[in-house]
């Protein structure tokens, strides 16, 4: 066949397909093993070196035009099918949707809920303070100066000494106390906080983490021991274990913003070779507590001969741990989808006292 009539029937056949389907039909006649361009290319072999200099370039010149020529078309028919099904195609927005995985609330939050409820119902109010802070705040006011061994207790993450302000050097708050201090300078007694969020130490293994939550309480107000230490911290854990069986042990301890320290354990029972939280076969440390040293309360301006106080702390992540059996603290940061939704609550999950804190 003449090349010009077929590249000109060739060319009226792509021009004339409706559809993809008919496109490719078109493409197998010409291109595919059998097609008739593919039979032109396989002619060359038997041809002379002067014919294949004159007829190669013609042949190949087919080959490309066709090919060329099929690639438009077929970009042509896509975008006129989408161009289609955009125009025809509808999304019913009023009908309920799709059954998909829904997200679940962290059970870091949702223990912070709960402790935010418990100590509601006792008369505490939530405080919040910058996660950046100065050295006095987080240090200094809390009777541990520069020279002070106790900061040896914190692996503090310090920034550069160029962004100090007003002489002060800024950390990554070791813990929440500062909170407790910027209260007390701010607010008059009597005082009753909370104080939950995040802290930073450098630190890390299966139960540390660089970052990680700390909810800490403070009293202050006229009249205050460790009688009342003792049974803020029995309610508290009564309620947020849901379990009347809670038993405490208090235990000689050093903090330098406290005097006298103690650490508190509770006592736990060991079941089906886990250990849960009541009874006394065992003990657990849990929080840290003391009454709030008078150079503290000196230095928040407050007389420490009127006013007296206590003040506790603990890990929330720890918390979660305890109460809902997980055992590894680096998972609560992998943002593994599996583990949240196997650890996760959700949304409409709200801690309520008379429904139970741990829905």
């Amino acid at each position: 066949m003449d090349i010009e009539t077929l590249q000109t029937e060739l060319m009226a056949a792509i021009d004339s397909a409706g559809t993809l389907e008919a496109l490719e039909a078109v493409r197998v006649s010409a291109l595919g093993k059998q097609g008739s361009v593919s039979a032109l290319l396989k002619t060359m072999g038997g041809m002379s070196p002067e014919e294949r200099q004159t007829q190669g370039p013609i042949i190949n010149g087919l080959r490309e035009s066709i090919t060329s020529a099929l690639a438009a078309k077929k970009a042509e028919l896509e975008t006129a099918d989408l161009n289609r099904r955009l125009a025809t195609e509808r999304v019913d927005m009023t009908l309920p949707a799709p059954d998909a995985p829904r997200g679940t609330i962290h059970p870091v939050s949702q223990v912070m809920d709960e402790l935010a409820e418990i100590f509601a119902d006792m008369g505490f109010a939530v405080a919040e303070g910058p996660e950046i802070e100065d050295d006095w705040h987080n240090f200094t006011a809390l009777n541990i100066p520069e020279t002070h061994p106790a900061r040896a207790m914190h692996d503090t993450f310090y920034f550069p000494d160029e962004m100090a302000r007003d002489g002060q050097k800024m950390v990554l708050r070791t813990h929440t106390s500062p909170v407790q201090i910027r209260t007390m300078t701010s607010q008059e007694p009597p005082i009753r906080i909370i104080a939950p969020g995040r802290v930073y130490r450098s630190d890390s293994d299966a139960t540390h983490t660089p970052m990680f939550h700390q909810i800490e309480g403070l009293v202050i107000d006229k009249g205050i021991h460790l009688g009342h230490l003792k049974w803020t911290l029995e309610t508290f854990l009564k309620a947020y274990f849901e379990r009347e069986d809670v038993v405490l042990r208090l235990r000689p301890s050093y903090f330098p913003f406290t005097e006298p320290s103690v650490e508190v354990d509770v006592g736990y029972s060991v079941i089906n070779g886990k250990r849960v939280i009541g009874g006394s076969e065992g003990w657990m440390e849990v929080l840290g507590s003391g009454m709030v040293h008078r150079k503290v309360i000196e230095a928040c301006g407050l007389d420490p001969d009127v006013w007296q106080g206590f003040a506790f702390g603990t890990g929330v992540d720890r918390l979660a741990m305890l109460k809902y059996g997980m055992d590894d603290l680096r998972a609560f940061f992998d943002g593994d989808n599996r583990w949240l939704q196997h650890y996760g609550f959700n949304a409409l999950d709200v801690p309520t006292l008379s429904g139970g804190v741990g829905v």
